[in-house]
């Protein structure tokens, strides 16, 4: 064990998952970050599907790279008595066991979460799945997209009569975040009772949850927010205007002071006494008429006079950036938001997590070959 993983938070903490795409991979990662040894089962000579995504990170897919770093990758064939009886044996030492499998998948297997939590009364047991148990939609399976579909996403994203799906999986990564957050209160909750926790988690309740705001624009005033490309549907004017050197700044309000503010910006302070745009729900009503004022003056404008103007005067800028220029972040860079981790064909770069306090070391583990940690496992728990 390296100081790294002595000193970090989560050190002493077992992690066994059964996980496959993005939703608990992304979970445990970050619970490994802050160094929970995170034991994943895969299948023989297959493992996660999303090692066969791609293969650009060295031979090794993208998706997988960033999803499994500082885990131990055991190869077991749990329909075989052996080595299902050796998950047992591990389980029985660990602190969480996390899986996303198909419905049934894992009860088929004598591993469902109230059993396990009968044989096991101090382990947390994660059950991620599309939609839950109980329902007319709990047998279906679930993908990132299938769930942004079924939970309005998609609806509200794009433009109008051309939905889009969001760039991000957010289905998958609120979904991972939520499971993060969830075990970690679930630790904070044993220490004090001694017990574990069954934990059900379900990607269209993640959605459902980040679908609020909208939700209660359509129980209380039967608003669908209609979908506005780079804007918003709930403010105007905010979205993205072309700038006279080719450029798209980002520029807007999220209040009726901003815009007060941004109407002296573009030197159009009339506007703000306009009573067609005083209020939020004014500026909506008429996004169009605002959103050419805007991109009038964007078009006359640089990028950097903009930005420039639009910080002097505390107005809210940015630059629409390609997925290059998020590699190549300046202000990830000076941070030193970049690590490294090793795979089997090297050292690559990573961030950071997100949330990490100033007194905590972050492991920077290795991403796993498929199977690479079996033999130590089988000799480690195959005794016991």
């Amino acid at each position: 064990m390296s100081d790294a993983t002595a000193h970090a938070p989560l050190a002493g903490v077992t992690v066994v998952t059964i996980e496959q795409a993005i939703s608990a991979p992304l979970a445990t990662r970050h619970l490994a970050d802050l160094g929970a040894r995170v034991i994943k089962i895969e299948t023989p000579g297959y493992g996660d599907s999303t090692r066969h995504y791609d293969a650009v990170v060295g031979g090794l897919s993208a998706h997988f790279t960033w999803l499994n770093h500082g885990k131990e990758s055991a190869a077991l064939d749990l329909k075989s008595d052996a080595d299902l009886a050796l998950l047992h044996d591990i389980l029985a030492t660990a602190d969480v066991f996390v899986s996303n499998l198909a419905p049934g998948a894992l009860g088929r297997l004598g591993l469902g979460a109230a059993e396990l939590a009968e044989r096991y009364s101090r382990l947390i047991v994660v059950d991620i799945s599309g939609y839950g148990t109980g329902g007319p939609y709990d047998h279906k399976r679930a993908y990132d997209l299938l769930i942004q579909s079924e939970g309005g996403v998609c609806a509200s994203t794009g433009t109008p009569g051309h939905p889009a799906k969001p760039g991000v999986p957010v289905a998958d990564v609120g979904t991972a975040l939520y499971t993060y957050s969830t075990v970690l209160a679930a630790l904070y909750d044993r220490e004090r009772t001694g017990r574990g926790a069954v934990i059900p988690i379900a990607m269209l309740d993640t959605i459902a949850e980040m679908m609020g705001f909208a939700i209660n624009g359509v129980i209380h005033a039967g608003v669908e927010p209609q979908p506005v490309g780079l804007g918003a549907p709930i403010v105007a004017p905010y979205g993205g205007y072309a700038t006279a050197d080719g450029q798209t700044a980002i520029l807007g309000t999220t209040n009726d002071r901003e815009w007060a503010k941004l109407t002296a910006l573009i030197g159009r302070p009339e506007l703000a006494d306009d009573p067609r745009y005083a209020r939020n729900v004014d500026r909506v009503a008429a996004r169009a008429e605002v959103d050419d004022a805007l991109a009038a003056w964007c078009a006359q404008h640089t990028l950097a006079d903009i930005q420039d103007r639009a910080d002097a005067a505390g107005i809210g800028n940015a630059r629409l950036n390609t997925v290059r220029d998020l590699v190549d972040h300046p202000q990830l860079r000076d941070r030193g938001r970049w690590r490294e981790v090793g795979t089997p064909s090297g050292p690559v770069p990573a961030l950071l997590p997100p949330g990490v306090a100033t007194t905590w070391a972050v492991r920077s583990g290795a991403v796993p070959a498929l199977g690479e940690h079996t033999d130590a496992i089988r000799t480690e728990f195959g005794s016991r």
